[in-house]
């Protein structure tokens, strides 16, 4: 080979390296860490890996977290703001990018696949509340700087019976007939999610209908799908049973509950730990 043909090759080499290793860092984003635990966290990767995570873990974009049973854990993510998750919870981080001086490129996307969780507006929200949304199976969360609570139920069979007892109760006389004298009253069937929302729980189920149900402690929300928008603020409760229905205020707590350790509520900084369960340990367990 020529000594220019061996100048071009290196040259090539030399940009194909630089280019891993760019996509590599952008796909290892540090995003946020780990502040509090009280028991297993996993980060699936984009790769299909996962790690066991512990306090002063790093999360990355792309990871998708999976609160195991009897888990909190509570992230703190570079802009400042957190996310606490509930036990048996999945939330992707699809997209988050902060830059302290750079507003203009603010951006946060997560996608809450399952679960519950309590969010905490930082300088990106705060900022460009319009750049920050979190999407459910049933609606878009946006922000307007704010604390909030939100839970999906997905479709059980628990969760399926109640939302059958609202529906049928909803219908009557005009759509079911056949109905026990001690159901609710029928009701207009656009006031069918409240009655979902309502129902009591069936044995053995949470206790809640499928759906999204929130709850804003401060600031504002809005809910959006293809039934409509709706915003909520301070001391509301809201409920969106499907993608195609649109939110509702409900007249009160339908029976959401997120009680994390006391020590949670205490901020401890990014590298959070104190009184955590998981004993303040920083080493990751690879799991393939």
């Amino acid at each position: 080979m020529s000594q220019s043909g061996k100048c071009i090759a290196t040259k090539r080499l030399l940009f194909m390296a630089a280019l891993l290793l760019a996509t590599q860092s952008w796909a290892a984003q540090v995003v946020g860490t780990v502040a509090n635990l009280s028991g297993p966290l996993v980060a699936k990767k984009a790769d299909g890996t996962a790690k066991v995570l512990a306090v002063k873990s790093s999360v990355e974009q792309g990871d998708i977290l999976v609160a195991e049973k009897d888990t909190y854990a509570r992230i703190k993510f570079i802009d400042d703001s957190e996310i606490t998750l509930r036990p048996n919870t999945q939330l992707k981080i699809e997209n988050f990018s902060f830059e302290a001086d750079k507003p203009e490129k603010d951006s946060a996307a997560f996608d809450l696949v399952k679960g519950g969780l309590r969010a905490v507006t930082g300088t990106l929200g705060k900022r460009n509340k319009e750049k920050w949304g979190m999407n459910t199976p049933t609606a878009t969360i946006g922000i307007r700087g704010t604390t909030f609570i939100a839970e999906y139920v997905a479709p059980d069979d628990a969760a399926v019976a109640a939302y059958g007892m609202a529906s049928m109760a909803a219908m009557t006389p005009s759509g079911y007939t056949d109905v026990r004298s001690d159901m609710p009253a029928a009701v207009p069937l656009q006031v069918l999610p409240l009655r979902v929302a309502q129902v009591p729980g069936q044995p053995g189920g949470g206790g809640l209908a499928p759906g999204l149900y929130v709850q804003v402690i401060d600031g504002l929300i809005n809910l959006s799908n293809r039934g409509g928008s709706l915003n909520f603020s301070a001391g509301q409760f809201g409920y969106t049973a499907t993608l195609v229905q649109p939110p509702v205020v409900l007249p009160n707590n339908p029976g959401i509950k997120f009680s994390p350790p006391p020590t949670f509520n205490v901020n401890t900084g990014s590298q959070g730990g104190a009184g955590s369960s998981s004993g303040g340990s920083a080493v990751d367990c690879e799991v393939r």
